[in-house]
């Protein structure tokens, strides 16, 4: 029911009835200067003005916007660490990028975002993807990056690490796809992460992101399960064809090397010849000038002296004697290659057989009783 119409009771929308004390809406003028009247009370201001009118005197005034000042200036009051830059936008325009140390940018007018700019955040993917020849492989890979512009970080892209789990994703794709499976598995796993780094160091690039790649690392290669089994075989094969071609590598290493050295130490061994050779001629013509001016000197004692030189050098170096018994017919024979032999461990006449012995023994009384009968023979002739 309307507060005018019949049976309202009378009442307004102010409080008051209609004929009563209040006939009109409160004085707006007399709020205000009760709540004049409190501030002035707060701040130690009890009277009024001049007018007559409430207010605030000068002395709270200036109170009043001195607090306020401190208060405004301590809020706009921070601290940059070493390790962050600050991105100062101004009603929403980038200003500047301030770094390390204390700094007063005026709050409500400027808008600061801190980003940590030393860190090395990590983002890791995972996913089945198709290889060159039509295979498919599980890769897990992980990517180290930090933030090297943080204007670029913080206003060109509005989530860059989203971004990069996108770009990531696509650079990996656009490298397994280009390579085989066998690659993937085995040892072509480091060149892929430096390939999959250098794409994707570009594409961040290219969306302005701020972010710096720092290293990719591909963790783990897989094949699917249903063939796990048969990759296995696989990659055991190719182990033991590595072993087989490290041992031959070993053998070879081992092999070449020793026969390097021989034959450096038989080229040795001609040149030590040779050199023997030369300074063996060289001696024997100078030794041939010398004995050629003691021949002309002493002609019959120089020959005498050859003679006996070179029996004693013939005779040296043959095993068989034969002794000529002045006066018989017969000649002796002396085996001299089993009297001289050399041996280690026994005597040389030890090693002859007793029967041997024995006809030796024989051979040398008959020598001797032929050279006394000899000699008795010249004696008698010389009587």
């Amino acid at each position: 029911m309307a507060w005018n119409e019949p049976g309202g009771n009378n009442q307004d929308p102010w409080g008051g009835r209609k004929g009563g004390g209040n006939d009109g809406p409160p004085d707006l003028d007399e709020a205000f200067k009760k709540v004049q009247e409190k501030i002035n009370g707060l701040f130690g201001g009890g009277g009024k003005s001049s007018g007559g009118n409430g207010g605030l005197s000068g002395a709270s005034f200036v109170a009043m916007l001195i607090i306020f000042s401190l208060v405004y200036l301590a809020l706009g009051v921070y601290q940059v660490n070493e390790q962050e830059r600050a991105v100062v936008l101004r009603f929403g325009l980038y200003n500047q990028t301030k770094g390390p140390g204390l700094h007063w940018n005026p709050p409500l007018v400027d808008n600061v975002t801190t980003v940590n700019v030393t860190r090395v955040r990590l983002h890791s993917t995972k996913g089945e993807m198709l290889t060159e020849d039509l295979n498919i492989v599980e890769v897990n890979l992980s990517v180290q990056y930090s933030i090297a512009d943080a204007r670029d970080f913080v206003l060109k892209v509005r989530n860059p690490e989203s971004s990069l789990a996108q770009a990531s994703d696509s650079a990996l794709r656009h490298i397994i796809g280009s390579s085989e499976m066998h690659s993937v598995l085995t040892e072509g796993r480091e060149r892929i992460a430096i390939d999959v780094a250098t794409r994707l160091q570009s594409y961040l690039d290219h969306y302005s992101t701020g972010i710096q790649i720092e290293k990719v690392n591909v963790e783990e290669t897989n094949p699917p399960n249903q063939v796990q089994e048969a990759f296995d075989d696989v990659n055991k094969a190719r182990e033991d064809e590595e072993r087989s071609k490290n041992e031959a590598e070993a053998y070879a290493n081992g092999i070449i090397p020793e026969a390097r050295g021989k034959a450096q130490r038989t080229i040795e061994e001609a040149n030590a010849y040779k050199a023997q050779v030369v300074a063996r001629s060289q001696g024997e013509a100078q030794r041939f000038k010398k004995l050629l001016t003691e021949y002309n000197k002493a002609p019959k004692v120089t020959r005498e002296r050859l003679y006996i030189d070179a029996m004693q050098e013939v005779l040296s170096n043959s095993s068989k004697v034969m002794v000529d018994v002045e006066g018989g017919n017969n000649m002796m024979y002396l085996p001299l290659d089993k009297l001289v032999r050399p041996s280690a461990s026994t005597n040389s006449l030890q090693d002859l057989s007793p029967e041997a012995l024995q006809d030796l023994r024989n051979r040398m009384a008959d020598i001797q009783g032929r050279s006394i009968e000899t000699r008795t023979t010249r004696r008698r002739e010389v009587r």
